[in-house]
Parts: structure tokens; sequence; C-alpha cells
């Protein structure tokens, strides 16, 4: 199976059960794990296919992609009650799922349009996607509002992968290249907090003082 292949299907199966996790910390039913599965491992892969014209989207025609997000789901539903810190371990997966898809989303829109900046847009979309919209249908924290560093770890593994294609490196060689740099940085944020400067923390002005 080809590397690539691998690093899809990975980054569904890893994000699906982060959506799953999602749903044990809220408690749901098991319809309830298999659809935040389902919705956070084809996200972001999704919104990518839309924005480059892909129709259908991967899982349409490839449906075992589907049956990847739901058998996590499943397996979450039975195993979830074992771990010590199911949120621990949610982000921690994440880092993996954002690091394994930011090289798939930038291998897509590099084969699709051959320009090294859309492609680093889709690595960063399909990376992030799914994250965000798991918070967003869980009443979660969203990951893209915390502190440590997440959408620069995608781009950044992205970045790496898109320049070492572009240096005629193997496609073994940018892809582990890129997954390492994403997982390093995100993993680095989760681990020593590593940020990026902020804005101006001033106060926002009251509207009755700029009338």
């Amino acid at each position: 199976m080809p590397i690539l292949e691998i690093l899809d299907y990975a980054g569904v199966a890893v994000f699906a059960a982060t959506g799953a996790l999602a749903a044990s910390r809220k408690q749901l039913d098991i319809i309830g794990y298999i659809f935040l599965a389902s919705a956070t491992g084809i996200g972001g892969g999704t919104l990518r296919d839309v924005i480059l014209g892909a129709t259908p989207v991967f899982w349409v025609t490839n449906p075992v992609y589907l049956l990847v997000c739901g058998c996590m789901g499943l397996l979450v539903f039975f195993s979830a009650h074992l771990m010590e810190s199911r949120y621990k371990f949610l982000v921690w997966l994440d880092a993996i799922g954002l690091s394994a898809y930011s090289v798939m989303g930038a291998a897509k829109g590099l084969a699709a349009t051959g320009s090294p900046i859309v492609a680093l847009v889709t690595g960063m979309l399909t990376a992030t996607s799914g994250g965000i919209l798991r918070d967003l249908l869980a009443g979660e924290p969203s990951v893209l509002l915390r502190p440590e560093i997440y959408v620069t770890a995608a781009l950044s593994g992205s970045a790496v992968f898109t320049a070492a294609t572009w240096l005629d490196a193997s496609v073994l060689v940018a892809s582990g290249l890129g997954v390492a740099t994403a997982f390093a940085v995100r993993g680095g944020a989760l681990k020593y907090g590593w940020t990026l400067p902020t804005g101006d923390p001033r106060p926002g002005r009251h509207p009755d003082d700029v009338m």
C-alpha cells in the first residue's frame, strides 16, 4: 500500500478516534460515538476535496473510510472507560492525526494543482478542520482557541513535505519528514506550552467611547 494511502487511512482512523473520545466525555449513546467519529474522521478531507473540486468526495467513491470511522467509534465506545484521562489521550491522538493529514492534504493539493501555495493551504485545512468540527459538535473548547501552537504545526508539516517533494525527495522521505515535523511542533506545544506572539493585550474600547 502506498505511503500516502496509509497516511490517509491513518489520519481518518485517528481523527475518528478523537471524535469518539469527545463523545465519551459527553456521555453520548453509541450512535453519538459513531456520528462524532465519522464527522471528525472525514470532515477535513471532505472540505479539502470540495475546495479542490474533487467530487464526489473521497468517502463517497471509497466507502471504506466510513467503515473505518464506524469501527473506531465502536472500539472507543467499548474501551474509553479504561482510559485514565480521555482528554489527554484525545489531544495526543489529535496531534498524530494532524501530522498525518497535514502531509496527505498537501499531497492532494499539490497533485491537483501543482501549486505549493495551494498545497500548504489544503494541508493545513485537512489537518485542522476535523478537530475544529469535532469540538464545535461536542461543545468542547476549540483546539483552535487553545494557547499552544496548533494550526502552525499543520502548516509546518505541509511546508516540509512540499519543499522536500520539490527537491525531488522520494514520497517516503518527504512524507516522513513532513509527519515528523508536524508532530514535533504540535507535541512540543503540548508538552512545553509553545505559543506564538499574541496581539495587543489591551481591552477593547466600550462602544460608548467611540461615538
